[in-house]
């Protein structure tokens, strides 16, 4: 099968090859680590984790790269207020941001440069600009002349005018043009800066990206990623400046974009209160189920994120993990040739999550219903290794199970509950089975009697 990725290069879909099969690039725009990850800060770490399940998978060596931005005003502003240094405060939020990308089952990318270990490349990269004539200093300032490049606006579509706008630029008497964006800003002693030939200075923001490209991937890459918010002015930035610092070469061939999360409708900010913090989330409800709920839309479709939501994608693993537990005497076979084909098209297809995730469940209905020792070992081999490709039913049942406490009762009574029901059947006291089948269900359990006893799964 082939990868098809739209590509917001083109604006269309287009199938996947990359310029090296055996050497497949990939970077995607990391956080700004001044405070703990939100949801939509996840979700593109989610979906591009599971391009990069994908791409392992189909490709030979495929090498992800997702940076940290480590210098930043935001940062500056966070350390000043906490009176520490911004390595304080940074090495405190990567710390932060591992430990919840690791709770939503997110694989660590093969590297994760930071821009503070990035200076001489970001200075040599501008300072090809300048000789090139693509970029200027003045008063302390290099700014990049996006006259010089005739294609700019070229990935996001907007003409000037919109470009300004979008970018809220600064208007400063000392740019050629009011679109020029910056590439190099001078530091005040109170702020961290670095020595350069324009001096005592700190990068911009979209240079850091292009100049931790160029030196872990090469002057071009296979694909570059990230939320639908860095499409302008970071990424259109990025095309310009890396295209121009390497004589015309193509920047990137992909370009993927993953849509916004909403919050019951609404933008998520703080004025709201609606900020969701992914670590406040985890005391909630376990990570994979907010993972899965990040795949319940389309990576490129707006993702309403809701309370009832993540009760369902809780619910919805309840019922896999349920079909897994009931098949834990099978063998643990490898997953016949061609059985998880239905399953992987529609990921094949621009990375369709709910259409992969119907197939899922169709595959857990089969398995519930076959009988024999090779079609339980093979539909077993079958869930983990399509719920592996999402990063979801690698746990052992009865740890996921161990996790519920809550709304839909405790695992533990359940399992009282379900014994009671079987002994009472096995009594042929069919009036107490009832009534206790009647609690279960009042606890969203629906138990499902078997010639080997009884199983039980959470409903929605």
């Amino acid at each position: 099968m082939t990868l098809y990725l739209t590509n917001t290069l083109s604006r269309t879909k287009e199938p996947f090859a990359p310029a090296d099969p055996d050497h497949v690039t990939m970077y995607v725009c990391g956080p700004t680590v001044y405070n703990f990850a939100h949801i939509g800060n996840a979700r593109p770490a989610v979906v591009f984790d599971v391009l990069y399940r994908l791409l392992k998978r189909r490709f030979g060596r495929i090498v992800y790269a997702r940076n940290f931005t480590d210098v930043d005003d935001k940062i500056n502003a966070a350390a000043q207020q906490a009176g520490q240094p911004i390595s304080a405060v940074t090495d405190r939020y990567i710390e932060a941001y591992h430990a919840d990308m690791a709770a939503l089952g997110v694989l660590t990318p093969d590297l994760e440069p930071r821009v503070t270990e990035h200076i001489p490349e970001i200075i040599g990269m501008v300072d090809r600009l300048i000789a090139r004539g693509h970029a200027y200093a003045v008063e302390g300032h290099v700014l990049f002349d996006v006259r010089s490049f005739p294609a700019y606006g070229v990935l996001s579509g907007r003409n000037r005018d919109e470009m300004i706008a979008g970018a809220r630029v600064e208007v400063a008497p000392y740019k050629r043009d009011s679109a020029d964006f910056v590439l190099w800003k001078p530091s005040t002693p109170d702020l961290p800066g670095w020595e350069s030939p324009w001096g005592r200075g700190r990068p911009g923001w979209h240079i850091e990206c292009s100049a931790m490209i160029e030196r872990h991937l090469g002057l071009s890459i296979d694909i570059h990623g990230g939320g639908q918010d860095l499409i302008f002015p970071h990424h259109e930035n990025e095309i310009a400046q890396g295209t121009c610092a390497h004589d015309g070469e193509l920047y990137c061939r992909f370009w993927v974009h993953n849509g916004f999360v909403t919050v019951e409708g609404r933008k998520m900010s703080k004025s709201l209160g609606n900020l969701l913090l992914v670590r406040d989330m985890l005391r909630e409800a376990p990570g994979e189920a907010i993972r899965f709920a990040l795949l319940g839309a389309h990576y490129r479709q707006p993702l309403d994120w809701s309370a009832d939501g993540l009760v369902q994608a809780r619910r919805g693993l309840d019922r896999l993990y349920g079909v897994l537990r009931d098949l834990g005497d099978a063998p643990d076979d490898a997953c016949p040739p061609g059985m998880l084909d239905a399953f992987e098209a529609p990921l094949e297809d621009d990375l369709n999550f709910p259409a992969a995730i119907a197939e899922l469940f169709r595959i857990a209905k089969a398995a519930r219903q076959t009988t024999t020792v090779t079609d339980r070992a093979a539909y077993k081999a079958a869930l983990r290794e399509a719920g592996g490709l999402l990063g979801l039913l690698q746990q052992d049942p009865a740890a996921w199970f161990g996790q519920h406490t809550g709304e839909v009762g405790d695992t533990a009574k359940i399992q009282r509950l379900v014994e009671a029901r079987l002994a009472a059947r096995s009594a042929r006291d069919y009036a107490t089975a009832d009534r206790i089948r009647d609690e279960l269900a009042a606890l969203g359990v629906a138990v499902q009697d078997r010639a080997d006893g009884a199983a039980w799964q959470r409903t929605g």
